[in-house]
């Protein structure tokens, strides 16, 4: 794929700007098929169209990844919330789903080193395009729509992990509880080149509040070696009442400076194509539905129980995430059941395949083969390589 600096005052003769710094041709899409099919979204889930956790979360004080894939909430002290994929959109503009941060308990006063943030890590590898750290570096723009509650200035980051460098710019929430489309630009950054490799090599960062040490000084709105106080100067704080929401959807990153005019239209995926890049990151193979079969195994030994499954290629071997408890799963084999509360992976687990074993539960014949079903409807099997 070919991609083309686009001086957004000029144009390019014969060619539109698409998503991510790509071009297609004026002439409007063949057969149907829009011709930026093969330029994906460097933002995964921009939409928030995704959610394999679940679509809501309570309770939550600490940092994880809930509700809608590949976003992260980033939390130290700022309250407790409920997370959510919400139905609420902005009218007319194509969207379905939302995250929605909804504070249940109320931090009023940050303390210092408080920080709260919605925010995803892009592989290094994906973003070479930018040519960060070269005298032909490119500028960014992210664009998103946003409602809240309370009204006046937030901060968005970009935070470059593999350089410890970052860039901040301030937005507005003009109107109370009311979508607003949002188009934020960044210079380009000729030091620091990002990691080209699988880690999380740049964060794009929401911030909901900030205390003093990130917001003390004066705001860093060129790139520069990270300084605390200088990274989310004038953020208002959405945790210092119950009253507040957030909502945020169509998230999107521009390789180019582009205004809200010229600005590429979102580009929307396919469902199952935007499913299978979520998965390289978080994959659940064991749906909420009681007696759900998960695959075939074996007893390793009359005490052990193992399966091994192929699964999605992930971005590195996963963990695993399971929801697991007394008598949780079952084993059929040889005409009886064996109940099992829950199992880990095992050595020869990879990004390709995953091998688990129970933890010492199962009672059954060395050699004999057997079907793992679930047997409580909280059961659940997921895989982890997150960023």
């Amino acid at each position: 794929m070919a991609f083309a600096t686009i001086d957004v005052t000029k144009g390019i003769s014969g060619v539109t700007p698409v998503a991510n710094g790509g071009t297609a041709l004026s002439s409007g899409f063949k057969n149907g098929v829009d011709p930026r099919e093969n330029a994906q979204p460097l933002i995964i889930n921009g939409d928030m169209a995704v959610a394999q956790r679940g679509t809501s979360s309570s309770g939550k004080t600490s940092a994880g990844y809930y509700a809608c894939d590949r976003w992260n909430f980033a939390i130290s002290s700022g309250g407790t919330w409920t997370i959510s994929q919400d139905t609420d959109v902005p009218s007319g503009e194509g969207f379905s789903t939302s995250t929605k941060y909804d504070c249940t308990t109320a931090q009023g006063s940050l303390g210092s080193a408080a920080y709260i943030q919605h925010r995803q890590s892009i592989e290094g590898q994906n973003l070479q395009l930018l040519k960060k750290g070269t005298s032909n570096a490119e500028k960014i723009t992210i664009s998103f729509w946003v409602k809240a509650t309370k009204t006046g200035t937030n901060i968005l980051e970009l935070f470059d992990n593999t350089n410890n460098r970052q860039v901040s710019k301030a937005y507005t929430v003009s109107s109370s509880d009311t979508w607003e489309k949002k188009v934020v630009n960044f210079p380009a950054d000729t030091s620091g080149a990002l990691a080209n490799n699988n880690s999380g090599a740049l964060n794009v960062q929401f911030y909901l509040g900030a205390g003093s040490n990130l917001s003390s000084g004066t705001l860093s709105e060129t790139w520069t070696a990270y300084t605390n106080a200088d990274r989310a100067v004038g953020q208002v704080n959405h945790a210092d009442s119950t009253s507040n929401n957030f909502y945020i959807t169509g998230v999107q990153l521009e390789v180019g400076e582009f205004s809200s005019t010229t600005l590429p239209p979102f580009q929307f995926e396919d469902t199952g194509d935007n499913l299978l890049r979520c998965k390289r990151y978080y994959q659940t193979t064991i749906m909420p539905d009681t007696s759900d079969y998960w695959g075939q195994g074996y007893y390793y030994t009359n005490s052990e129980f193992t399966c091994k499954m192929p699964i999605q290629e992930m971005r590195a071997q996963p963990t695993l995430d399971q929801v697991s408890g007394s008598n949780y799963f079952t084993v059929y084999s040889n005409n009886s059941g064996d109940a099992i509360n829950d199992f880990s992976l095992d050595a020869s687990s990879s990004r390709r395949c995953v091998s688990f074993t129970d933890t010492g539960e199962s009672s059954g014949t060395a050699g004999f083969g057997g079907g793992l079903y679930k047997s409580n409807a909280s059961a659940r099997f997921a895989f982890d390589a997150e960023l």
